[in-house]
């Protein structure tokens, strides 16, 4: 009987994630033989040759989601890595703060009553459960379209409110009151902080595997706060009778903790649009006739001015809030059959659309686009010759009926927004989804007795 066929040669392979490849072959007694990891080899006729690279070791699958790299976003590592620098600057700090309330309530003070101490804790405790509700009422849907700037706002706020923790036992009379606010304070850094890093772990995850993420995730948080305990057992004794050198090391922590919030914050490349991500690209666009990639959109993106655009959109607001009379309906009606009517107050730079039952993301996405691009046209700077003149009509008549102006870019957009979309998806934006700030109001109205636009 003939012996093993091939011997010496590649029989078969195998490969972790992304990683090169080890080869097998037929050793003499017919067993097969593994290539050792980290050993060059040659997959085959015409493979080109490669280290073969082991999997991950052991303690890193603690820590990082099944798959990595390839199963999250490629600015997972480096967002991760300063998020890790910053939530450890966090719990020393942390620990200065609770180290300063304790003392403010009365640890270690004889004189110090039970139930005045029991009291000012359900005080605070109950001032941040109310703000939380609250502020989750008031900001809740806008956390999504600026995950980045309210992450970084929570992490400021989150200083902000140790500070406050910090000199509450220097103003003893104001100690409740101060802490009440600071818990307040922390409480809206939960909700804030908490929505954004769920919006950004949708991000990362790449396999529909958000869950494992988020878990790895907790996992990371946990080993740093660990790290960040030890340290404190080892800080608080050297700086607890010195209060100034205590607030010194605060202020160091504080300017790490935000320095690597930035950092953290600034490594993120978003492959979706919201309205500031959107007018950047848009902007460019208008002035050059190329679309940003969504790295260089990212890095662009105003991250500590982003909350207060100089154009306020509004969309999906109710039709009622437009219209009063049928002649008022058929301005914005006319002229165009797409599945939005808009409208803008030019004195207060205020644009307005209201949504079809039937807008999809893509009309959503032209009705945003056409309403920075009536905020364009306020500005200096280079246009498409369309787009020039009209600039130069409302910037010479500032009185000049908006209804007109807006007909006016219907045409223009039917034009340029195909091109607009196509550079979008070139670059590597997803235009199927969006992380623009939509209203729930939706609206059908007639254009002729013939056609019903929805």
């Amino acid at each position: 009987m003939a012996g093993p066929a091939g011997v010496g040669a590649a029989l078969c392979s195998e490969r972790f994630g992304s990683q090169a490849a080890r080869g097998c072959s037929a050793a003499a007694d017919g067993s097969l033989r593994w290539e050792t990891w980290g050993r060059r080899w040659w997959g085959g006729a015409g493979a080109a040759p490669g280290p073969a690279a082991p999997p991950l070791p052991r303690l890193l699958t603690v820590f990082l989601p099944q798959g990595f790299p390839d199963s999250v976003s490629p600015d997972y590592l480096p967002y991760q890595l300063w998020d890790s620098v910053q939530a450890f600057a966090s719990s020393l700090s942390g620990s200065l703060a609770t180290h300063a309330v304790l003392l403010g309530i009365g640890v270690g003070n004889a004189d110090a009553s039970v139930s005045a101490a029991t009291a000012t804790w359900l005080l605070k405790d109950s001032t941040g459960m109310l703000g939380r509700i609250v502020f989750a009422w008031w900001k809740g849907s806008k956390l999504d379209c600026n995950a980045k700037q309210w992450r970084l706002f929570a992490d400021i706020l989150n200083d902000i409110a140790m500070f406050l923790e910090i000199m509450a036992p220097i103003l003893p009379i104001c100690f409740t009151v101060t802490i009440c606010i600071s818990n307040l304070a922390k409480c809206l850094v939960s909700v804030a902080g908490g929505a954004t890093r769920a919006a950004l772990t949708m991000h990362q995850a790449r396999r529909n595997n958000m869950a494992d993420v988020s878990a790895k995730d907790g996992s990371q948080e946990t080993l740093v706060n660990l790290a960040g305990l030890l340290v404190s057992l080892l800080m608080l004794p050297l700086v607890s009778d010195c209060p100034s050198f205590s607030l010194g090391c605060f202020f160091l922590l504080t300017a790490l903790h935000v320095y690597a919030n930035y950092r953290a914050v600034r490594a993120l490349v978003i492959e979706t649009l919201n309205e500031g991500r959107l007018w950047l690209v848009l902007k460019h666009f208008l002035q050059r006739g190329e679309v940003l990639d969504p790295t260089s959109a990212n890095q662009m993106e105003p991250l500590w001015t982003g909350f207060w655009p100089s154009l306020s959109l509004s969309l999906g607001v109710p039709l009622h809030r437009l219209v009063s009379s049928v002649a008022e309906l058929q301005q914005l009606a006319e002229g165009h059959r797409e599945p939005y009517l808009l409208r803008w107050d030019q004195s207060q730079n205020h644009v307005q659309v209201v949504l079809s039952e039937e807008a999809g993301p893509e009309a959503v996405l032209r009705a945003a686009t056409h309403g920075l691009v009536l905020g364009a046209l306020r500005e200096d700077g280079p246009l498409p010759r369309e787009l020039g003149e009209l600039g130069n009509q409302v910037r010479a008549d500032p009185n000049k009926e908006s209804w007109v102006i807006v007909k006016e870019t219907h045409r223009v957009l039917d034009k340029l927004f195909p091109a607009f979309l196509k550079g979008l998806q070139d670059a590597g934006w997803e235009t199927e989804k969006h992380q623009l700030e939509v209203d729930e109001w939706r609206a059908t109205w007639l254009l002729s007795p013939e056609k019903k636009v929805l």
